[in-house]
């Protein structure tokens, strides 16, 4: 089950960038993978395509990370990552709640 969603705010819980945080931009859930805004760059070498117009050269982007790798940022908990658990709220909604701190997940904000 999908836990992590576009427009959380997230940390990187291993790897080179541990500790860093940051929005994720998409989810790819086949590859149990995540595009994270600003983090996981890698360089790309592009050749010129006339079709497109692009100019090509060296090019930074941001690389899929692992879901795994990535942990929810709650604001109330110690350290600011909380597992995930589903509830249903009052409005027969599914919600996502943070298990530390037992309040709900909202998308994109953030401390």
């Amino acid at each position: 089950m999908q836990r992590i969603k576009k427009g959380d705010l997230v940390r990187i819980i291993s790897g080179e960038e541990t500790s860093k945080e940051g929005i994720v931009l998409s989810v790819m859930p086949k590859k149990q993978s995540a595009i994270v805004e600003g983090l996981n760059i890698v360089k790309i070498h592009q050749k010129p395509d006339q079709k497109n117009k692009n100019k090509g050269g060296i090019i930074s982007k941001e690389a899929p990370i692992k879901l795994s790798k990535l942990a929810i940022v709650s604001a109330k908990a110690p350290q600011g990552i909380s597992k995930i658990a589903y509830r249903i709220d009052k409005n027969n909604k599914k919600v996502r709640i943070a298990k530390k701190t037992n309040t709900e997940v909202v998308v994109g904000k953030k401390k």
